[in-house]
């Protein structure tokens, strides 16, 4: 890719249209009801995650550094916190970004903090942290992308993010009403269709897929639209603001290029807007979130990276 090419090299054509958009099932969280009409004009869709290689050259290009690698701000990081909360220890204001740790044994599903740990130096380059690289990893998708680092790698490339609507309508792939990408046949049943977790959350990965981590992209077989991995390996930016009860706005009729809330609002964390990121990753599993159903999403800050989250461009026809 060269900055302003234009090039939809590697990007397949996605003809848009009207589908059901949100859950159809009873699997879903309930920010993914009710189940909504919505028509999305044609677009180009990246065929595959962006990879490190292909960051590498917009690094190269431009100088970019991602968030990860800036230590961060606490006049700005204050901005997102309740109004009381202490200043940080130097320690931990450090250029850092969140590394899957497995814990040794079985622990509570509710807290995250039990297998995310805060990893001075992990960034795109260092995914596992100091002393880990990206050698000979070229054809792995990009992690450690904050959303403002996804967006400047979009613009660099003549791309921008996809809606939520644009990348739900890519992995739906035409076949309306399927729980995933590849159709209804459960993730366990028949030949291994995507790159999740095996075994026991957060501590057992048995790996029939052969991958404990991310996959090289192209890993599995692609969905009907000719795009790989859109189920599973790393979660996917769009630019979408998240707003739990977003869909509920869009009943009863049929929305076009719906682009999204105008402002993020998460109750979980009420002062820390989020985006929405889709598709689940290589830690998904079906019981803790199932995030590789084609209708799950997640919410995550603008301004944070983890070693399972990355993104693909979309170009507009």
């Amino acid at each position: 890719i060269q900055q302003g090419e234009n090039s939809t090299a590697g990007m397949v054509q996605i003809a848009g249209g009207e589908f059901l958009m949100g859950a159809a099932d009873k699997e879903g969280r309930p920010d993914e009801y009710p189940q909504h009409k919505v028509s999305v004009k044609p677009f180009w869709m990246d065929a595959t995650e962006v990879t490190n290689a292909q960051f590498e050259k917009f690094v190269k290009a431009t100088g970019y550094i991602t968030t990860a690698e800036i230590k961060p701000d606490w006049e700005e990081l204050k901005k997102q916190l309740p109004a009381e909360t202490p200043r940080p220890p130097d320690s931990l204001l450090v250029a850092a970004s969140l590394v899957f740790t497995p814990p040794a044994h079985a622990v509570p599903l509710n807290d995250a903090s039990q297998w995310w740990s805060w990893t001075k130096s992990a960034s795109w380059k260092h995914p596992h942290g100091p002393g880990s690289n990206i050698t000979g990893k070229e054809n792995f998708p990009v992690v450690h992308i904050s959303w403002n680092d996804a967006m400047a790698y979009c613009k660099w490339a003549g791309k921008r993010l996809p809606t939520e609507a644009e990348w739900e309508c890519a992995a739906r792939a035409g076949i309306s009403n399927a729980a995933y990408t590849w159709g209804n046949e459960e993730i366990e049943n028949g030949k291994l269709k995507a790159n999740t977790w095996q075994g026991s959350f957060p501590y057992k990965n048995i790996t029939t897929d052969a991958y404990a981590g991310a996959a090289p992209v192209k890993s599995f077989a692609p969905n009907g639209y000719g795009l790989y991995d859109m189920a599973g390996n790393v979660w996917e930016w769009c630019s979408d603001w998240y707003q739990p009860d977003y869909y509920k706005q869009l009943e009863n009729r049929v929305t076009v290029n719906p682009a999204g809330p105008s402002t993020g609002y998460d109750p979980m964390e009420p002062t820390v807007p989020k985006k929405v990121i889709k598709g689940g990753s290589f830690l998904c599993h079906a019981s803790y979130c199932k995030g590789y159903r084609v209708a799950a999403k997640m919410k995550t800050s603008p301004d944070t990276g983890l070693e399972h989250t990355g993104f693909r461009c979309v170009k507009d026809k």
